[in-house]
């Protein structure tokens, strides 16, 4: 939360979600936590925090959403973005059942945030992740027994023309479902929480852009907020301001086109059960329905970070190799934005000292992973660290290549897509 980012187009979300004003902070501050980004992470820490009693702040650079929060597809899940394999490597076979189960928990605390603050997010339960290819449909059947191996049976494969009972396409050769992840308009969660927090007396700043933090000394253009403790949750809008954090994670970019209203046959056609679906590329497209009916398709990460001139024509494309009565249908918004991954794909949550804490990394999974992050955080400032000790057993190595990670990246990423293209 280096400087304003003011140049990032505005979304659908915040086109049918308007925010109420809140002020910049003027002048000088003391308090108990001094939580710095107000995104789903930084506005969770500070709900958890002021719940607990403690006098809390928030400083966001923008407005509250402006960055992943805002920005995302909206896909809520269950589990995590790194493999089980990954997992139990990192933290040992049991404390990966441990992990599976805390994301189940986060899931569950997104269901009652959202039905007591946010009841108009408009959560809906249903999820598809779709195979392109044969590979790519053994790994759903791998993922399948890794889930029922967590006490998870309820998803199932299917394949073939059963994978037009869920979705209007023959792109597929087939789906794994995940009845129990799904679908949220992330910024009236955001929005819902934040009158929470506030509700709960945490203090929440916008365009207050942190300049810099000494020790636990937040500043700002228009003021310092003297904290017990900080808590970063920055993530992929972190820039320099704790070169600690940022080597530990990526900026990537994604790109999401919201269509026009579909007629209500063609809606029911294309999504006869109502999911949410991702592909199974590393660099994957996301899509589903709004409440008002448009389709909202997400393409997949860029190492870039940078906009791709005529973006509007690629997901129009992108749409149409899915739907291909969709092909000329008319785009109403569109946007990128920003989302930070770890190495591993595990979220880097833990502390730079005793009195300096972090979130971060949470790698295309932080619409609910952000509410645990919180959680975890704001149960270690008052004396339980329990939990947050394992996050932090978990070794993230930063990202190699100093100055020339991102042209790494990408060539890592080209070489990627073509083996998903290639069904390799």
């Amino acid at each position: 939360m280096t400087a304003p980012t003011t140049s990032a187009p505005l979304t659908w979300y915040h086109a049918t979600a308007p925010s109420p004003d809140r002020p910049r902070l003027i002048g000088d501050r003391n308090c108990d936590v001094c939580v710095i980004g107000g995104g789903l992470a930084g506005v969770s820490t500070a709900l958890h925090c002021a719940e607990r009693g403690l006098d809390t702040v928030l400083l966001e650079a923008e407005t509250l959403g402006h960055g992943a929060s805002g920005r995302n597809g909206g896909q809520a899940l269950l589990g995590w973005s790194a493999s089980a394999a990954t997992l139990k490597r990192a933290v040992g076979r049991d404390n990966a059942r441990t992990l599976w189960d805390w994301s189940r928990e986060a899931f569950t605390d997104l269901r009652d945030r959202a039905a007591r603050h946010a009841p108009d997010a408009d959560l809906r339960l249903g999820y598809v992740h779709a195979a392109l290819n044969r590979r790519q449909l053994a790994g759903l059947h791998e993922a399948r027994g890794e889930w029922a191996e967590w006490c998870y049976t309820a998803p199932e494969v299917v394949e073939g023309r059963a994978v037009r009972d869920w979705l209007g396409t023959d792109r597929y050769v087939g789906l794994l479902s995940d009845p129990d992840s799904g679908q949220i308009h992330p910024l009236r969660y955001l929005q819902g929480l934040a009158r929470g927090a506030e509700d709960a007396g945490a203090a929440l700043f916008e365009r207050s852009p942190v300049r810099a933090v000494d020790g636990t000394v937040v500043r700002t253009p228009g003021g310092a907020v003297t904290a017990k403790h900080v808590v970063y949750c920055a993530n992929a809008y972190l820039g320099r301001l704790e070169r600690r954090l940022r080597s530990k994670i990526m900026p990537v970019a994604s790109f999401v086109a919201v269509t026009e209203p579909l007629a209500e046959d063609m809606a029911a056609r294309l999504f006869p059960r109502d999911v949410a679906v991702a592909d199974c590329n590393l660099a994957l497209d996301y899509f589903r329905l709004t409440h008002d009916r448009r389709l909202l398709f997400g393409a997949g990460a860029s190492y870039s970070a940078i906009t791709p001139p005529g973006l509007a024509r690629t997901m129009r494309r992108k749409i149409g190799r899915v739907f291909p009565e969709l092909s000329d249908v008319r785009i109403d918004h569109q946007w990128g934005g920003l989302i930070g991954i770890t190495i591993n794909r595990i979220p880097d949550i833990g502390r730079l000292s005793e009195t300096v804490f972090h979130a971060q990394g949470f790698s295309g999974q932080g619409v609910v992973l952000t509410g645990l992050a919180g959680k975890i955080v704001a149960e270690a400032i008052t004396g339980d660290d329990a939990r947050l000790k394992l996050f932090e057993s978990v070794r993230h190595l930063p990202f190699p290549g100093g100055p020339l990670r991102t042209p790494a990246l990408m060539a890592g990423m080209g070489w990627a897509k073509m083996r998903d293209w290639l069904g390799v």
